[in-house]
């Protein structure tokens, strides 16, 4: 076993060759075959390199599929955040509170975020951003500020439309959250400070969700998103790839990472509607202070119940429509008119404005006894949340 190093009796034939040369076995060989041996080593040596390029050339073309597929996501986010930043608005609120400490109210300040989705100045925000407030002023995304003015508040869907007065003002366009997907790409959009807009990006995480609001209700068909809502960003638009608003960004759970929730545009649609138009959502009550609890198997098959839980009474509020009913401590709820009742949950979403002044049917279970109690259901009163 030789190599091929160089001999001074012979030429150098291969010393601008553009491959090293490996070595080889050449036992044996004459010496005008070390030269066709030499030779066909390039040669081969050639062919594989010749193959090495349409590998390279695939992992090219890969590495721009990627970037240009990075760059059109890029690309439809800035998209997005330019058509509607316009129409977001910073919130700075001043509220009137009674805290446990400070038994007299007290004002306080804050701010969040909004979105103008009318052309003559209708805001959609939070409840819990101006509820009470004693004052609003709304910043524009070109810097111009201007006093708002409350138009209504409802406190059960965390949300809430002011209004402000001016002109040459962008709405933003509302989509339709009927048809959005999991894994929907969406932006979230915020104006925590007045100069310049928050973005962030990222998918619909779960549809239906089911959110309570800080009055105890629960607030149907949310949006969980993992696009972070950063401080001041409660209020602003959650937005689909092609600009329009799907939800109200309202709340993110503080432990959890990509955990933030939208009140569904559809929504948000019906109650602004309201609260133009009467400056608050009418709702039924019973006036009942009650829990869920389950109910006992015999107690059912005794009765032919077909639920397995119900809403016990824990008290009743003076002159309300449940005690002018003749509802008692104790008693459990288990069924209003045709509907049956196996949480508070479903009590809420039955007292709705169609059941303003309707008599209904109240089954409830004393003791050993099924009773039936008709009840007519009241107008809500407002209540500090």
């Amino acid at each position: 076993m030789v190599g091929t190093r160089a001999n001074p009796e012979a030429p150098n034939h291969f010393s601008r060759l553009p491959l090293p040369i490996q070595w080889m076995s050449v036992a044996a060989v004459p010496r005008h075959g070390k030269r066709i041996l030499l030779l066909q080593t390039y040669r081969t040596l050639e062919e594989q390199s010749m193959q090495q390029v349409p590998v390279d050339l695939a992992n090219s073309a890969a590495n721009r599929a990627d970037h240009n597929l990075l760059d059109a996501y890029s690309q439809a986010v800035i998209q997005v955040a330019e058509q509607v930043s316009p129409s977001v608005v910073n919130i700075e609120v001043e509220q009137r509170r009674r805290g446990r400490r400070l038994p007299f109210p007290h004002d306080i300040r804050g701010n969040g975020s909004g979105f103008i989705f009318t052309p003559d100045g209708f805001v959609l925000t939070n409840s819990h951003v101006v509820h009470n407030a004693t004052r609003l002023e709304a910043t524009l995304a070109d810097g111009r500020r201007f006093s708002a003015e409350m138009v209504g508040d409802d406190p059960e869907t965390d949300l809430a439309v002011i209004r402000i007065h001016a002109s040459q003002l962008v709405a933003a366009e509302l989509g339709d959250s009927q048809a959005l997907r999991a894994g929907q790409l969406v932006i979230a959009i915020g104006n925590p400070y007045g100069f310049q807009c928050s973005v962030t990006a990222g998918v619909v995480s779960a549809l239906g969700r089911s959110l309570r609001s800080r009055s105890g209700r629960l607030i149907d068909n949310v949006i969980q998103t993992d696009a972070a809502l950063n401080p001041g960003n409660s209020g602003g638009p959650l937005v689909t790839s092609h600009g329009q608003v799907i939800g109200v960004n309202t709340a993110m759970i503080m432990p959890a990472q990509g955990i933030c929730f939208a009140i569904a545009i559809n929504t948000a649609k019906f109650v602004a509607a309201k609260l133009i138009k009467d400056g608050k959502i009418r709702r039924s009550y019973i006036g009942v202070i009650g829990q869920t609890v389950p109910l006992h198997s015999s107690i059912g098959r005794f009765h032919n119940l077909v639920v397995k839980s119900g809403v016990l009474v824990a008290a009743t509020e003076e002159n309300s429509p449940a005690q002018k009913a003749g509802l008692q401590k104790g008693d459990v709820i288990v069924a209003a008119g045709n509907q049956p009742i196996t949480s508070v949950d479903d009590l809420h979403k039955l007292l709705t404005e169609e059941q303003l002044s309707v008599k209904f049917p109240l089954m409830i279970l004393r003791y050993a006894q099924k009773l039936a109690l008709d009840l007519v259901p009241e107008e809500s009163p407002l209540r500090e949340v």
